[in-house]
């Protein structure tokens, strides 16, 4: 017979361990909710405004409106500088989460280039604000937008951007003269109001564009937008629209520039043509030029270095920093140096034999007429241009008197006024040789002077500025490009007002111009070649020595390379008793100065008669 297990349960215990497993649990669920509870008051209410803000900016974008830049004018409205809606393909780089899985299959939508994803890779690392787009593909075409359109909300950071960009219409002649804009740089931004910038992705350069960007740039506007999680603007929930930049109307004449870049053909060199009357720039020629839209949107690193590494030197500006030698057109100025300081006279008569020497047997500084002038007077050396009579005379006054009378004309200085980059050419003296080469001045230097060679450098700006000195008998003004922003005339202040030059004779600067006048008229002028126009013109020839010639050694053009031919230059203004237009040109290495003085006369034709050929009718705007 087995025996039966009898088991007792101790109740009270049970109902212990029972009591105090849900005190336990009532305990850590309180626990558990008060630190859930603690931790929604601090979210909600200790936190409430940051957690709101952030929430804000994922939700809220403000996005900078570039305004629209304003446009630039010649004098009879034709636009030179003008702004083209386009379409382009920009990626912001803080929006993509894949950037080489992007670029496939981006690629795979569009043709993009190599040099177009080398391009958007350089920029990407160089300086730019956050969350800037960067433009892979620019000039979108209808086809190409509408291919990225479809696939465009699975390409994370893609936009397709509505933007206007600068373009100028008529290209290379215009470019040293109006300027270009080009990308911000971080230097850029250095110089302007940060703020008003952001958004915008050019800015002026040079030229025009440069100078005047303040005027040109605007005011930028403001939107307020919706984006969705991956960036993309769903709603613009506010806006303050960007105000239009200035425009600009200059006193260049469209059809002028244009027909002096053609006039100088193949030839480096350049034109500056101004209004005496107004100091305006008719005309700024510096050929060879280059096409400014390059730069607009960024030159490829291959364009930029064929500009750069170009023989012919497109991008430097020949009529704001070239430096030559005025040659034989600064003999009015020396003339009249001779006649204010007593050195010379209008009745003295000189001897000119074909050479002049400092010392008897002393180097022999040779005339261009190697048989010489024979008898002349003051009035003849301007005529034929004698270099002997201007020798003889440097020599007598020494480099101080000169220095002092031709620095009121602008030679040595910036005379311009609204164009950066001018350069200042080199009026030499006494101190400037002994601070840059430790040597005092010797007769001989003056001597080279005296015909506008040696040590003195003008640009064309200068030597251009200085002839209206000439043509208005005394005064002149610092020349300028814009005469009015929007209607409103620029005032330059005390350098706008026109600069005086007091002769103890005033009858020399009409008997100059005269003498000037028959270097055209008269049958040995050297710029015979000009007569039979219905308006009396005033001018001067000049041809300026690349290379120093030994005292036995001939110029022989045939036997140089073309880099040592000399330049060809000519000075002119007309109506000459009452001139419109002042004029100077240079061919560089163009050896005749008939070159210059042919398109001199070319371009007073044009300008006073309208008398252009009918292929420049496109450029001819509204002349009311």
């Amino acid at each position: 017979m087995g025996h039966k297990h009898h088991i007792f349960r101790n109740y009270r215990q049970e109902q212990s361990l029972t009591q105090r497993r849900v005190i336990f649990s009532a305990v850590f669920v309180l626990i558990l909710s008060l630190i859930l509870m603690s931790r929604l008051f601090y979210l909600q209410v200790v936190e409430h405004q940051r957690y709101v803000t952030k929430a804000d900016d994922n939700r809220v974008m403000l996005v900078t409106e570039p305004p629209p830049r304003g446009l630039i004018y010649d004098r009879h409205g034709v636009v030179l500088a003008d702004n083209r809606p386009i379409h382009s393909l920009t990626i912001t780089p803080e929006r993509v989460s894949n950037l080489p899985k992007l670029k496939g299959m981006l690629s795979g939508i569009l043709n993009i280039s190599e040099d177009e994803w080398r391009t958007f890779d350089q920029r990407r690392k160089e300086y730019r604000r956050p969350y800037q787009s960067i433009t892979l593909k620019s000039q979108l075409t209808d086809e190409e937008w509408a291919k990225v359109s479809v696939d465009l909300y699975k390409l994370d950071g893609v936009q397709v951007e509505a933007q206007l960009t600068r373009y100028y219409p008529y290209g290379e002649a215009f470019a040293h003269a109006i300027g270009y804009v080009g990308r911000i740089t971080e230097k850029d931004l250095k110089r302007v109001d940060n703020q008003s910038y952001q958004g915008a992705q050019f800015i002026g350069k040079t030229g025009v564009e440069g100078f005047y960007e303040n005027e040109l740039f605007g005011r930028p506007g403001i939107s307020k937008v919706e984006v969705n999680a991956r960036g993309r603007i769903m709603e613009e929930l506010e806006r303050q629209n960007p105000v239009p930049g200035h425009d600009l109307h200059l006193y260049l004449d469209a059809r002028l520039q244009q027909y002096a870049y053609d006039l100088l053909g193949d030839y480096k060199g350049s034109v500056v043509a101004l209004d005496p009357n107004t100091g305006g720039i008719l005309a700024l020629v510096s050929k060879p030029g280059f096409d400014p839209n390059l730069f607009v949107r960024g030159i490829s690193s291959k364009n930029y270095a064929s500009l750069r590494d170009s023989k012919r030197l497109p991008l430097f500006n020949r009529a704001l920093r070239g430096g030559y030698p005025p040659a034989s057109t600064i003999k009015p100025f020396m003339a009249l140096a001779g006649l204010e300081y007593g050195f010379s006279s209008w009745n003295e008569s000189y001897y000119a034999k074909g050479f002049y020497q400092i010392n008897p047997n002393g180097r022999r500084y040779r005339d261009w007429k190697r048989e010489g002038h024979g008898w002349i007077n003051l009035e003849r050396s301007i005529i034929e241009s004698v270099d002997t009579y201007y020798y003889q005379l440097a020599h007598k006054m020494g480099i101080t008197p000169i220095h002092n009378f031709l620095s009121q004309f602008g030679f040595g200085d910036r005379t311009v006024l609204d164009l950066n980059g001018a350069g200042k050419g080199l009026l030499p003296s006494n101190e400037w040789k002994k601070a840059k080469y430790k040597e005092s001045w010797y007769p001989g230097d003056s001597v080279n002077v005296g015909i506008g060679q040696g040590f003195m450098v003008a640009t064309p700006i200068q030597i251009a500025t200085a002839v209206t000195a000439l043509a208005n008998r005394g005064h002149y003004y610092s020349p300028r490009m814009v005469e009015t922003v929007e209607q409103e005339p620029i005032d330059f202040g005390v350098a706008g007002e026109d600069h005086k030059i007091k002769l103890k004779n005033n009858k020399n600067w009409e008997r100059m111009v005269n003498a000037m006048r028959k270097v055209v008229t008269d049958s040995k002028g050297t710029a015979r070649r000009l007569r039979g126009t219905d308006y009396s013109i005033a001018g001067k020839t000049g041809t300026g020595q690349v290379f120093s010639l030994q005292e036995d050694e001939e110029y022989d053009a045939k036997n140089l390379v073309k880099r040592l031919h000399d330049h060809a230059l000519f000075i002119g203004f007309a109506p000459s008793d009452k001139p419109d237009i002042v004029v100077f040109s240079i061919f560089e290495n163009g050896g005749s100065s008939s070159k210059p003085a042919d398109l001199t006369k070319q371009l007073f034709d044009a300008y006073l008669n309208d008398d252009y050929p009918k292929q420049y009718d496109f450029l001819k705007g509204d002349q009311s």
